[in-house]
């Protein structure tokens, strides 16, 4: 099989249960996957955040339920995370959420024009095995995908549970000219997600990194 983008992601298929499965059906309604349906849903917003892999959508599910003036575009690789996602939008009534299902690499690669205010990317996969590490996320050329995709001055903000990962990140963003780092970030102050509960249990120190676009 061809890949573009080296899979950051194991590909399986993931238990789903029912209530996701039924959730499923109603996808079509919030799924996007183009340039031309992000810039006419963001029509009625004041701004577009974008968050990367969002799990079981307890974050950017709580972030659209505080901030309905902002629309919300979450991807992910995994069905039973899209289920979940999908039931808090039907539980909240949120018309603020828009789900990329699948590598988000490969719609970031053909926009046309920076689109989004933020993005936030919370405890990517860290491949800790150091035979996996070129398949981790946060590299240079994601680092270009995501500058090209960043309206001027927006931010990015990527947190890790992995000393490793977090100096690897440290290394890119030293390596790249177009951000600089910032006194914090709002989504550092938002709520514990499950996998950054599991790591401060397990005595994982999770380490932020706030940037601003900069040229």
């Amino acid at each position: 099989m061809y890949y573009k983008f080296l899979p950051s992601f194991v590909q399986r298929k993931g238990r789903i249960t029912k209530s996701q499965e039924y959730n499923l059906l109603q996808l079509s309604k919030f799924e996007i996957n183009s340039y031309d349906q992000i810039v006419s849903a963001k029509e009625d917003f004041k701004k577009v955040i974008l968050e990367i892999g969002f799990g079981n959508g307890e974050h950017i599910s709580r972030l659209a339920q505080e901030n309905r003036q902002h629309l919300y575009i979450g991807s992910e690789v995994y069905m039973s995370g899209i289920g979940q996602l999908l039931g808090e939008i039907t539980k909240y009534n949120l018309n603020n959420i828009k789900i990329v299902r699948g590598d988000i690499r490969l719609l970031l690669d053909d926009l046309k024009s920076p689109l989004f205010d933020d993005v936030v990317i919370i405890c990517p996969d860290p491949w800790p095995k150091l035979k996996h590490h070129k398949r981790r996320m946060i590299n240079l050329d994601f680092f270009e995908l995501i500058h090209k995709s960043i309206n001027p001055n927006g931010n990015l903000f990527i947190s890790t549970d992995w000393e490793n990962y977090a100096e690897s990140i440290e290394e890119t963003i030293n390596s790249f000219e177009g951000f600089k780092r910032t006194n914090g970030s709002i989504y550092e102050d938002i709520f514990l997600t499950k996998f950054q509960q599991r790591a401060k249990k397990e005595g994982r120190k999770i380490y932020p990194f706030a940037l601003e676009k900069i040229s």
